[in-house]
């Protein structure tokens, strides 16, 4: 008999028991690749980038800026491209279903982080046909169910019309894919002469200018320019590159990663604690059977490599399980809530399905290799 087949017998000596530490094991490990996906769609998507600045009020997002800032922000020394941008939020159908449009200047947008989005000269001309047509993502495409050429009403939270009316209604111009699968694509892109010629409040105002710093530029010292230019004017600046704009945004209602870090924190310790003691009430089932081992010949370090198997295959068993539901959830739910499973969040799982398993079948196995085998027949 090899040494899997006997570590894999020993394992199903109780089924009920073996299938109950394996739904542990996969149920902490969905926890951990649901959150790891959210944090790592959250912060490293292209969307996320230190390449590219963001120049938003220094009271806060919902203070909008002047567009009369741009010809000023554009001269600024280290600057290669800018755009601007202004949101409109809101839900199409029912009010859970909430969508972003993201009004700029296309062609400027193109230059800044066209690459990223997966923009193309094709795909921006097709909004010159009128104003009311939109880029849609490929993410929210297939969420929704839209094509090209499909009417559009998106009911806004707050941006309304000059008549009053908070529904704005746009024509799909084309769909655009993302650099990769990293990409956040939940949102369209539209025209802002559309949206600041047909709104009633915050004419001429942008919630953010986007730019990117020439070659060889520091993004810091060039952030640190432009806010200082306008420190002493009535529209102070902060700059920050997406990724830190991204995570003071989530700062603002709690430590993302901090509350991941602990919620994952405590099903790993949780689920320590359950597999050890179980395991050690499984060793001291067998004394007698591991003492007749060790009789047979089986040494210590044999004998502590049988129970380090038996938990490192309930481990990856169940670790391999609870990540592949974490994967369908993600190919699921990915989309609007910007998980993503990518290789990183898995090699780092997997190296805690075997620090783990090495972690709870250390005491068990220890115990293991140190019974007399007087003392283990003495059982009988």
């Amino acid at each position: 008999m090899t040494f899997f087949r006997f570590t894999w017998k020993n394992i199903w000596r109780k089924p009920l028991r073996t299938l109950l530490l394996t739904v542990c094991v996969s149920v902490a490990f969905l926890i951990y690749g649901l959150t790891a996906s959210f944090l790592a769609g959250a912060q490293g998507s292209a969307g996320s980038s230190d390449d590219i600045l963001g120049v938003m009020s220094s009271a806060g997002r919902s203070h909008p800026l002047p567009l009369a800032l741009l010809p000023r922000i554009t001269s600024t020394p280290g600057v290669a491209a800018v755009t601007y941008t202004a949101r409109l939020r809101g839900f199409v159908g029912t009010e859970k279903n909430v969508v972003n449009l993201t009004a700029t200047d296309p062609d400027a947008l193109l230059a800044i982080n066209g690459r990223e989005l997966g923009l193309s000269a094709d795909l921006v001309g097709a909004l010159g046909a009128a104003r009311d047509r939109i880029l849609v993502g490929r993410a929210l495409a297939d969420a929704q169910g839209w094509t090209v050429g499909q009417q559009v009403a998106l009911t806004a939270f707050q941006t309304a019309r000059q008549d009053g009316d908070r529904n704005w209604r746009f024509e799909i111009a084309g769909i655009f894919e993302g650099e990769n699968a990293s990409t956040d694509t939940y949102f369209m892109i539209g025209r802002y002469d559309y949206l600041n010629a047909a709104r009633a409040r915050d004419k001429d105002t942008v919630d953010a200018f986007i730019l990117r710093p020439g070659d060889g530029v520091s993004t810091g010292a060039l952030a640190a320019r432009i806010d200082a230019a306008f420190a002493n004017s009535a529209s102070p600046t902060r700059t920050q590159s997406e990724k830190q704009f991204l995570e003071a945004f989530l700062r603002q209602y709690a430590d993302v990663g901090l509350i991941i870090d602990l919620v994952v924190g405590a099903s790993f310790t949780t689920l320590l604690l359950i597999v050890v003691n179980t395991m050690v009430f499984a060793i001291r089932e067998r004394t007698f059977e591991i003492g007749l081992l060790k009789t047979l010949g089986f040494s210590r370090w044999r004998i502590l490599s049988l129970v380090l198997g038996e938990t490192l295959l309930i481990f990856l068993a169940g670790g391999v399980l609870g990540l592949a539901l974490a994967k369908l959830g993600a190919g699921i739910a990915g989309p609007a809530l910007g998980l993503i499973l990518s290789a990183v969040v898995l090699a780092k799982a997997l190296a805690l399905i075997l620090g783990l398993g090495l972690a709870t079948g250390a005491l068990p196995a220890a115990n293991a290799m140190r019974i007399p085998v007087t003392a283990a027949f003495r059982t009988r």
